[in-house]
């Protein structure tokens, strides 16, 4: 999962990225309100999953990013951390669009929690639909089955996991540390190259028998399947 932090008190923002990247996430951190727009405009496959926006940002507030992100049609779910707790604050967060909100000071385990409920969320809309259909591959998430146009190829638990979310973000990198966050559940003792062995099994079953190459590895980074 890719968190951008916009967090303008340094130890903070330290102590946020060394915490959430020992949680398995992959995090960015900008200082200021302006950065935080621009990054967070990003839609390709740089998009981020999560967005944790401090209130009092110099350049722009965390509240007047938030509401320019919902205008410009930017969905993803915003964690609102602030020292403001009284509940007009509150209400001001989420009316600008925000999804969650969390008073300072803040139990780091709680915050991680949050992310990763927000995140779910944002999965359960997104994978909405029975069947993901890549040209001849299609994937039926209530039934568990995958078929390659007419032949039905049987996978581990572990590769449909993977194999549905790469489908499910078609067209779109997918990165081994959001695979591990989300088949593996952020399991950091988890080693990189058994995400490597499993895509691999996953190609011996849905391309080499069908002579195609659907998962592309994009090196250093990740995977996708184009549409």
């Amino acid at each position: 999962m890719r968190v951008l932090v916009a967090e303008d008190e340094v130890r903070l923002a330290v102590l946020l990225e060394q915490s959430l990247t020992e949680a398995g996430f992959e995090v960015d951190v900008v200082g200021d309100g302006r950065a935080a727009f621009a990054a967070a405009l990003d839609v390709g496959d740089a998009a981020y999953d999560v967005l944790l926006l401090d209130w009092m940002l110099p350049g722009l507030e965390g509240l007047t990013v938030c509401r320019r992100l919902r205008e410009a049609g930017v969905r993803t779910p915003v964690l609102m951390l602030t020292a403001r707790s009284a509940v007009p604050d509150r209400i001001a967060g989420l009316e600008a669009g925000a999804d969650d909100y969390l008073g300072k000071p803040f139990d780091l385990d709680e915050l991680i929690a949050r992310l990763r409920a927000l995140h779910r969320r944002a999965r359960s809309d997104e994978l909405e639909g029975a069947v993901v259909q890549v040209g001849d591959l299609s994937l039926d998430r209530e039934g568990r089955r995958v078929h390659r146009g007419g032949t039905e190829i049987t996978l581990s638990a572990r590769e449909f996991d993977i194999l549905e979310l790469l489908m499910s973000r078609a067209g779109r990198l997918v990165t081994r540390f959001t695979i591990l966050d989300e088949v593996w559940d952020g399991d950091t003792d988890v080693r990189s190259n058994v995400i490597d062995v499993h895509v691999a099994a996953l190609r011996a079953k849905i391309d080499r028998p069908f002579g195609t190459d659907t998962i592309r590895t994009l090196r250093g980074s990740g995977y996708r399947i184009d549409p």
